[in-house]
């Protein structure tokens, strides 16, 4: 059966083009008959994000027979790639994003991108009738860029999702809105899980959105740009904890969405510490504490380290320089208990 799929209006970002008329051409303005059965998709990722939506194209393609062609495109540098390694074992056909860069034309309706980590440029996403899309962790236009999931949590937000854009030029994250899906986000979860929950969730979507694709692009909508927020790669400062300004659950949140990434910072005596494995301490403060003071607690050895809320946060591994691992009670013993109270302060 033929199912006609249908780009009956222009994405936004093609009126600002130079040389409209003729890329509008190439892209699509007028009704395209495609044999929906037999589309031909390109896809694009490297990490365990894409992997999941990678998954659950192969699977839909064994499936409903609706995907005629599904290669990949990847980074072959990367020495722990899932993607490649799982194209391999399904015997999907690998490519450099290089190598595709450089071909003049490409035999694929459709390119698909999942955390790829590039630059679309212009010239290939021209190449596919039906352009580009994207499986994006946000509601976008919130936290655009290359970090939205660790944002939405150090951020305190109770819900994030996930969205599927049409992939636009030159810009990250900017091009109209095929799907959305919220998704709770839970207060004590840390990053990895609720990365892969929402791995999961764009892999469902991306597969509704390829079920209703006609209707997907036709329906798509544009970004509101009054409501966009951004999320850039995570650096140093980003990890940095501000006792004086944080509270204890934003230390403990800022702590949740780097975990298995990067370690959070601190500093003692202009050493730089990275504190490890922590905790939010429920119980109730009975005493005033100035923003970073370190108390050592021999009932639950760890160190409690005060917030500028009053309350605190519960460290048990932390590292320096010169010791990479090291307990509360030797961070006590060797550092805390040689300095008066005074001093015994992060800061």
């Amino acid at each position: 059966m033929r199912v006609l799929l249908e780009i009956i209006s222009k994405p936004f970002w093609l009126a600002k083009t130079k040389g409209f008329n003729t890329y509008a051409r190439k892209f699509a303005l007028s009704t395209k008959s495609i044999e929906y059965k037999s589309l031909k998709i390109l896809f694009f990722g490297t990490d365990k994000f894409s992997l999941a939506s990678l998954k659950s194209l192969e699977e839909w393609k064994n499936t409903s027979r609706n995907i005629g062609t599904l290669d990949v495109v990847t980074s072959f540098r990367a020495l722990n790639n899932p993607v490649k390694e799982f194209a391999k074992e399904k015997g999907l056909k690998l490519f450099s994003f290089k190598e595709i860069k450089n071909q003049d034309s490409l035999d694929y309706h459709l390119g698909l991108v999942v955390s790829f980590g590039h630059m679309i440029p212009e010239k290939l996403i021209s190449k596919f009738p039906l352009g580009m899309l994207n499986v994006h962790g946000s509601l976008l236009p919130k936290y655009r860029g290359a970090a939205p999931i660790m944002h939405a949590i150090r951020n305190g937000d109770k819900s994030t999702g996930v969205s599927i854009m049409r992939i636009a030029p030159k810009h990250f994250d900017i091009g109209e809105i095929l799907l959305q899906r919220e998704f709770p986000l839970s207060e004590t979860d840390l990053m990895p899980k609720i990365h892969d929950d929402l791995a999961s969730e764009g892999a469902k979507l991306l597969i509704e959105c390829m079920n209703n694709l006609s209707e997907c692009l036709r329906n798509a909508k544009i970004q509101n740009e009054k409501e966009a927020s951004y999320a850039p790669k995570i650096d140093e400062t980003f990890t940095q904890v501000k006792w004086d300004t944080m509270t204890a659950k934003d230390v403990y949140n800022l702590y949740r969405s780097v975990y298995s990434f990067k370690f959070i910072t601190t500093y003692w005596r202009d050493e730089l510490i990275k504190l490890k494995e922590i905790s939010l301490d429920v119980t109730p403060q009975t005493e005033q504490n100035k923003p970073g003071f370190i108390k050592y607690s021999y009932k639950s050895k760890c160190l409690k380290v005060f917030c500028a809320d009053g309350n605190a946060v519960n460290v048990y591994i932390l590292g320096n320089n010169r010791k990479n691992k090291m307990s509360a009670a030797d961070f006590n013993n060797g550092f805390l208990s040689k300095r008066p109270e005074s001093e015994r302060v992060f800061t």
